[in-house]
């Protein structure tokens, strides 16, 4: 059966695998064997085994003799598992309707995605301009912008220049400089808008 979304590839046991590959990895790190690291921790060489390979939940007491053996906190052994490897997923005409700027000049901004827990941001918008969108090439923002058209055509200011952008044209430029849609060619017009920013902090 094929995995949807929602599955995301999560095994029911994702924290037994988390710390047995934390032990592994510290074990392979010291040099030492199976068989050396059980004797430390006071198990079996197949019971270090079955918990590198996260085929049994090992209990607190394991772990704290493994810790010993091992010489690192207990706590080291879950950081894996506390890892974030975050995944936005939005279904075609699902992204969530933002309030920006060009808003009120009739440009729809849907935000399609976004970054958690680094220290830049990442956000991508499908714009769509249509009959009553105004022309706005006056944007300005921190950090770096790019665009790919979809659909339409369009002539896009970026500082001093102007660009004729059609379906399949990209364009990446600095958003401090003044920067948007100058003359709307031919309607109705869709791009992606990818922003990266540095977070504040």
């Amino acid at each position: 059966m094929a995995q949807g979304p929602a599955d995301n590839g999560i095994h029911d046991n994702a924290l037994e695998t988390a710390i047995g590959l934390q032990v592994k990895a510290y074990r392979v790190d010291l040099g030492m064997t199976v068989v050396e690291v059980a004797k430390q921790a006071g198990l079996s060489a197949g019971m270090l085994s079955k918990i590198e390979n996260g085929n049994t939940s090992p209990s607190l007491a394991t772990l704290k003799a493994l810790s010993r053996a091992l010489n690192v906190p207990v706590t080291s052994f879950f950081r894996k598992f506390e890892e974030v490897s975050a995944a936005t997923y939005v279904k075609a005409g699902e992204g969530l309707v933002i309030e920006r700027r060009g808003t009120r000049a009739g440009h729809q901004y849907q935000l399609l995605g976004h970054t958690m827990g680094k220290p830049f941001s990442v956000a991508p918008y499908l714009v769509a301009l249509n009959e009553q969108s105004e022309v706005f090439p006056i944007f300005q923002h921190a950090g770096t912008e790019f665009i790919y058209m979809l659909d339409g055509e369009i002539v896009y200011r970026h500082a001093d220049k102007t660009y004729h952008l059609a379906r399949g044209d990209s364009l990446s430029f600095d958003a401090d400089a003044p920067h948007g849609p100058e003359r709307l060619v031919q309607l109705p017009i869709r791009f992606l808008s990818v922003i990266v920013q540095t977070r504040e902090t």
